[in-house]
This record gives C-alpha cells, structure tokens and sequence, in this order.
C-alpha cells in the first residue's frame, strides 16, 4: 500500500509515494500529454492518495478515483502545514501531504456532486453579471449627480426608468457616447441574466429537495438554486450546526484558559448563499410569526443588526429538517406539512 501525497497545478503535478519498508520517492508528471495515465500506471487498488482542494482539484479526483482505494481533497484553510511552509517547494509540499495522509492526519474538503458544481458554476457567474450591472448604474448615477442632478438611483435599474431618466436632460457629446455605451451594455447584461436565471431554476426543479425548498414561504425558485447549488446533498450535513458552520453563520469562538470569546458570525463558505438566506429570511418572518416574535425578541436586545443573522440561524433549521425529512410544506404559516397522500 502506498500513501501517495500530491501537488496539483494546471499544467503539471508533484507526486511523493510513500510505502512501507521502500525507499521515498518524488516524480513529476505533466497534466496533459499523458502525463496522468502514466500517473495512473503506477497506481495500485490498495493505494491512498491526497491533494489540495485547487480549480482541476474535482477533475484530477474523478480521474484517479477508480484506481485507488481512497481519494483525499484536503481543505487548504484548514492545513496549515503547506500554508505556512518556510520551505515551500512542489516536492516538499507533496512529501508533507504524503506524510500526514500516513497518518489520517488530513482535513478533508467536502466534495459535492457534479451536478451541484455546475449549478453553482452558473449561480456564481449570474452574480458577477449583477455586480458588473450595479457598477454601470453607478457610473450613470454619478454622471447625474456631477451635473448636480438628484435622482434615485433605482430608477435606473429597469430598462423603461433608465430611458426616462436619460432622455429628460441634455447631455454633452461625450456623457452621451459614455451613456449610450453603458445603455448597451445593461440591455446586453438583463438578456443574459434573464436566460441565466431561466436556466438555473429549470435545472435545480430536477434536483433533489427543490420542492421542499419552493413550499417554504420565502423562498422562491431562484433562491431554492441558491441554497441547493451550495448545500448540495443535505446527507452530507449530521446536525443543523454542521451546515450553519458550512454557510459561515455561526459565531467565532476563541478559549484559552478561563477565557472564553464569542465574536461575529465566521462568514466562512459562499457570500451568496448567506446573502440569500438573510434575504429569505426577512420575507419568511412577515409570514411566520414563530421566526418574527423571535426576530423582535432579539431586535429589543441587540439591534436589528444581529437580530436579522440570528433569525437567518433559526431558519437555516428549518431549511435543514425540510430537505433531511422530506418535508413539503402546505401551509407554512401554521407549519402545516402536505400529507404523503396529498403529494
């Protein structure tokens, strides 16, 4: 059995086998040209090996896998050995993998589903297009506000408002070739959201959980993409805690001795999965007056603010037992489930 410890590049990989009573051994395989089914060659069934969590890090796993008894992604945040290396060399790199994958020593990174990656694919390009739209409709807004001009900015988020907004005022040659652009390119941008979003909410109905997540109120067919592209299989997940940690939602700890911190939230994982369950939630507690007396409570105490994070906390639970019983709601205001009959 041999412990096969792995520095991933794009073009290349550094390999360190590791085998009992054997001397080590360090080779360099190119990605491409072959260079992995020589890799592959050189595998045998009982054979361990590990890697850090990179872009090809899903693809260099599916390829090895069927020839090895395991295959470890390891959570770079979380191994700090390579992080934090003074001698950071490839061959030193895959020789401390080898080493502490010997040893069971490796965090492991949590791999989800192809499916799942693709849809968060898409969900991640979907938001980059809305930051690159909020920038533009900044620009303009602020080519109004330096001729001294007070308008709103969301009137320029829709098409029609834009126009409006543009046409009842006098523009040098310049502003207007810069607007006329930047009309351009927003047109550009709502055609591919739109069919951005089309497809990620036609693709997430035929995963598991979506009509669970739909029969929640709150959460609508886009935000249901959202959650399932980043939660991907909830089986993955033993206890709430587990996935409010996987969405960075839970607060810092630090004990040392007697003392004991408690910070703000971690902020760990996807920002726009947080983003979207807060988002959620603010609607969800107008419908549930569980999640809003509790809001309020909180509210009363500390503030809006953190109100808001630790009701999100209170509903990622019942987002949690949706999709790991198989819950479809009929009425969530009264937290009343459909009937095995009725579905």
């Amino acid at each position: 059995m041999k412990h096969i410890g792995i520095d991933l590049h794009t073009n290349c990989f550094t390999v360190c086998y590791l085998e009992a009573g054997k001397p080590e051994k360090i080779e360099t395989f190119r990605l491409q040209e072959m260079g992995l089914q020589k890799f592959i060659e050189t595998l045998e069934e009982e054979d361990e090996v590990a890697l850090e969590a990179t872009g090809n890090s899903c693809f260099f796993r599916d390829q090895v896998l069927p020839y090895v008894s395991r295959v470890v992604v390891i959570a770079p945040w979380q191994f700090e050995v390579i992080r934090r290396s003074v001698k950071k060399t490839d061959k030193h790199d895959a020789r401390a993998i080898a080493f502490f994958l010997s040893k069971d020593m490796l965090p492991e990174s949590r791999i989800k589903k192809t499916e799942h990656n693709q849809l968060a694919s898409l969900v991640q390009t979907r938001e980059q297009l809305m930051r690159l739209r909020v920038s533009l409709i900044n620009k303009v807004h602020g080519l109004f506000n330096r001729r001294g001009i007070k308008i709103k900015k969301e009137t320029l988020t829709t098409q029609k408002g834009f126009n409006c907004s543009v046409a009842a005022y006098t523009w040098e040659v310049l502003e207007r070739i810069e607007i006329d652009v930047i009309k351009e390119q927003l047109e550009s941008l709502r055609k591919s959201l739109a069919k951005l979003e089309k497809e990620i909410t036609s693709f997430a109905e035929t995963l598991p959980g979506f009509k669970n997540l739909i029969s929640i109120k709150g959460i609508g067919a886009l935000s249901a993409a959202i959650l399932l592209a980043t939660i991907g299989d909830i089986a993955d997940f033993e206890k709430t805690g587990n996935l409010a940690a996987y969405l960075g939602i839970v607060p810092r700890v630090s004990q040392s001795n007697d003392q004991h911190l408690v910070g703000r939230i971690t902020k760990r994982g996807s920002k726009i999965a947080r983003k979207t369950l807060v988002q959620c939630t603010l609607i969800a507690k107008r419908y549930s007056l569980y999640l809003d007396s509790f809001y309020q409570h909180i509210k009363a105490k500390r503030g809006s603010g953190k109100a808001i994070i630790a009701t999100a906390r209170k509903f990622l639970n019942t987002i949690f037992y949706t999709l790991k019983n198989d819950w479809v709601f009929e009425d969530f205001t009264q937290f009343k489930l459909l009937s095995r009959q009725s579905s």
